[in-house]
Parts: C-alpha cells; sequence; structure tokens
C-alpha cells in the first residue's frame, strides 16, 4: 500500500463533507430581502406555510359606486435605498419614502389598496414601477409602503390587493 492513499483519502472525504455541509446551509438559509445591493430584490421565503406563492385572483365582488373590484391574494416584497433616485419603468424617478409600488403587470398610475393580511394594516400605492417579481409574488413595495404595513424587517407579506382605478398605459407598454 502506497502511503500516500490513506491521506489522499481522508482529504476527499474532508473535501466531501465540507461541500455537503455548505449545500445543507446553503439550501436552509434565509435570505431576507431587505435593502441589499442587488439587481433586483433578492429570494426569501414566505412567511406562512399556509400562502401559496403563486398569486390567486378572486372572484370580482362589488364596492362603491356599484362597480367590481378586482381582489388579487399573494405576497408582497419591498424595495428602497438600491433604486432610490433611479428612473423606474414608467420615466418617474424612485423615492423610497413616497407610496408606490412595481407591478408586472397593472397600467402605470394605477391606485391599489394593499392590506397585509396577517395584521391588518392596509396602504393605498400608485404602480409607478414595471419588472419581474420574484417567485409569483404579486407586488413590489416602495419602502415607505413597507413601513406603514410594518413589513419591512420580514421583507415579505401576505396581502390582499384591491384595485381602486386603473391608470392610463404609456404607448410603450
Amino acid at each position: 500500500m502506497n502511503p500516500k492513499e490513506p491521506v489522499q483519502f481522508w482529504l476527499l472525504v474532508g473535501a466531501s463533507c465540507v461541500a455537503l455541509v455548505c449545500a445543507v446551509i446553503s439550501l436552509s438559509t434565509r435570505t431576507v430581502q431587505a435593502d441589499a445591493l442587488l439587481s433586483r430584490p433578492a429570494a426569501t421565503t414566505i412567511p406562512s406555510p399556509v400562502l401559496s406563492p403563486t398569486p390567486v385572483v378572486s372572484q370580482p365582488v362589488r364596492s362603491g359606486r356599484n362597480r367590481p373590484a378586482d381582489l388579487l391574494h399573494g405576497v408582497a416584497s419591498w424595495y428602497g435605498t438600491v433604486f432610490n433616485g433611479r428612473r423606474t419603468a414608467s420615466g418617474e424617478v424612485f423615492d423610497m419614502n413616497a407610496m408606490t409600488a412595481c407591478h408586472p403587470t397593472l397600467p402605470f398610475g394605477t391606485r391599489v389598496r394593499v392590506m397585509d393580511t396577517s395584521n391588518h394594516k392596509s396602504v393605498i400605492v400608485r404602480i409607478t414601477d414595471r419588472g419581474y417579481l420574484y417567485g409569483g409574488r404579486v407586488i413590489d413595495l416602495s419602502y415607505g409602503a413597507a413601513k406603514r404595513l410594518e413589513m419591512t424587517k420580514a421583507g415579505v407579506a401576505p396581502v390582499k390587493i384591491e384595485v381602486l382605478s386603473l391608470g392610463h398605459s404609456s404607448p410603450g407598454e
């Protein structure tokens, strides 16, 4: 038996164990999207096992002035300083303290009421940005809106969204 073989064998076993531990840790670690220096919001876990990351559209219900209100249930996230001062997809300058939001399909200028279903706090925001929302989230709120909903520490929250008024789509949409 070559004296180098046991050393090589144990080095291989040790390296494999380290790789396995790193894989387990990376799979079990929660990443909370808050204000990291990322090109887009980071992945986060869903706060409640009851929630589905896929948006669920409810049947329209009647609201003020006898018109249907569109309801959407899902998970909201937020974004802040990384994009503060940059232009949004609508052309407006993003103000992280304003009551605005990013939505993948609603026209710019649309006003929606977002209610955190875990604490029943709500805010009214205007859609000013467009983008991909990670994991089937339904809306990405500005820091100011997220702060009012008290969801900044968690990074995500279960929400119900009610469309109050539709905005005007720009010719590029």
